[in-house]
């Protein structure tokens, strides 16, 4: 960063799946396995529109929808060790990430729509935990999951960082909406959606490829 360059931020927010770990992929396999156990005849770019970056809540009350009943409590038992065996076996960083981080000369902290467990045992599954720890905000411990933006908010509260001087990177239009509603700029990592499916805004950029991170947001302006 050059002296003579005021940076257009003071801290990064990342969320989680699909852009510091490589996981949606294997969500979807194991989605579309259990919407055909339960009887919903669907395929994975359905399920990737529907639940890539949504919140548990939101998944289940999709469920119902499309099966037309409502699921019995602990329904979901069943298929618990189906996501933990994919992850276990085949759960790799996002491409480029370490990188990414490694160049970054400001804090970063985590916004994810995942529970605490899921969000630990996948960055330890992928050696990245130290690299977040104390810095790990989950929707679990909020009133409303993304698209609301309570969980960037605590991120930016845990970094002790004005939501504005923040850059927030998702891979959801339901996060970028997340991280727009938190008054952050917004990098939509474009990894398993098309710019055009996000939310177009003046303070939204996009993002190709995460090893690009470090020098793509010093070159960063927004209005």
């Amino acid at each position: 960063m050059t002296r003579d360059r005021v940076p257009a931020y003071d801290a990064v927010v990342f969320d989680c799946d699909g852009v510091i770990v490589d996981s949606e992929r294997l969500a979807i396999e194991v989605e579309l396995r259990i919407a055909t156990d339960l009887g919903w005849e669907t395929d994975a770019d359905t399920l990737r529109k529907l639940f890539v970056g949504c919140s548990s809540e939101f998944y289940y009350a999709t469920l119902e929808q499309q099966l037309g009943r409502k699921l019995e409590p602990g329904w979901d038992a069943k298929y618990a060790g189906w996501l933990d065996e994919a992850f276990a076996e085949r759960l790799q960083p996002i491409p480029g990430i370490e990188q990414a981080l490694d160049g970054l000369a400001v804090p970063f902290a985590l916004a994810s729509n995942s529970r605490n467990a899921r969000i630990r045992s996948s960055l330890s599954t992928t050696r990245l935990l130290d690299r977040f720890e104390g810095r790990i905000c989950s929707a679990e411990d909020e009133a409303h999951g993304k698209p609301a933006p309570d969980v960037y908010l605590s991120a930016a509260r845990t970094l002790g960082i004005d939501p504005a001087r923040c850059i927030a990177v998702d891979d959801s239009p339901t996060g970028v909406l997340a991280a727009q509603r938190a008054g952050m700029l917004v990098l939509a990592f474009t990894g398993h959606f098309d710019a055009a499916d996000f939310p177009q805004h003046e303070r939204v950029r996009f993002l190709d490829d995460m090893r690009d991170l470090p020098r793509v947001i010093e070159q960063l302006r927004f209005p």
